[in-house]
């Protein structure tokens, strides 16, 4: 009988607080199936709890998201790699629950779809972000949904387009993140707001999100699957497959 996989995906419950920790070092949290598989199983697991009022989403290392696992996307298509992508998306938005993330590093291309489609993003100076996917011959599809929501129509032309890299403050400019702190205080911010929130009471807390999210949902609901099948259509494609070996084969 093979070994088990290392859990990915960590969770834990303190207080009204649960704790979805991501933890890939190997391809820096990059999203393949057995990570988006766990990711998905944790927002469940705090969606079902009663005594939950807050999730906090995190990295265990400085890396947040290097977005999708071009390692997959090569060898088995990204069919199915979307189509689960949209449901992490989906989960987060619809979760019953504020969902508050902690971004300490690099964000890139489809981690930013997470970013998005989280309630409150508290962001470190040091952290920043890429939509990459116009220089491998991509582009922000899936996660189009959930950012161009959160984002100015000017900055997300300009991110999109450029595929360059942008800071914590300029995330915060353009709508991304909630808020920009010091290095040295985001545990602290993250915290005070996780406690701040976790005074709610959970019919308010799931009924205001439900309203907060109603037009993000509905669009997740009539574009998502559109955009999944668009999407591996994209990664399947000659010129995609080729920039994506070429980078494979640098980074090797």
């Amino acid at each position: 009988m093979p070994e088990p996989l290392p859990e990915l995906v960590h969770y834990v419950v303190d207080g009204a607080v649960a704790t979805i920790t991501l933890d890939s070092p190997h391809n820096r949290n990059a999203l393949s199936q057995q990570l988006v598989t766990e990711l998905l199983e944790r927002l469940e697991e705090a969606d079902g709890d009663d005594a939950v009022l807050v999730v906090r989403l995190q990295s265990a290392d400085r890396v947040f998201c290097s977005g999708a696992d071009l390692s997959e996307a090569t060898s088995v298509g990204m069919e199915e790699g979307g189509r689960r992508m949209v449901a992490v998306q989906r989960a987060i938005v619809a979760l019953g629950k504020p969902v508050v993330t902690r971004l300490i590093g690099p964000v890139r291309a489809g981690g930013i779809g997470i970013v998005a489609s989280s309630d409150i993003v508290i962001a470190s100076e040091d952290a920043n972000f890429a939509l990459t996917e116009v220089k491998l011959g991509l582009a922000a599809a899936i996660i189009s949904i959930p950012v161009f929501h959160r984002m100015s129509p000017r900055a997300a032309s300009l991110v999109t387009l450029t595929g360059e890299v942008f800071g914590g403050a300029e995330a915060a400019a353009y709508g991304l993140v909630t808020t920009v702190v010091a290095a040295d205080g985001v545990d602290a911010e993250v915290e005070r707001v996780c406690a701040a929130l976790a005074t709610g009471a959970p019919q308010g807390l799931r009924e205001s999100k439900r309203i907060l999210n109603r037009q993000l949902l509905a669009q997740l609901d009539s574009d998502g699957e559109e955009l999944a099948a668009f999407s591996a259509n994209l990664f399947a494609s000659d010129a995609a497959r080729e920039a994506m070996t070429a980078f494979l084969s640098r980074t090797k």
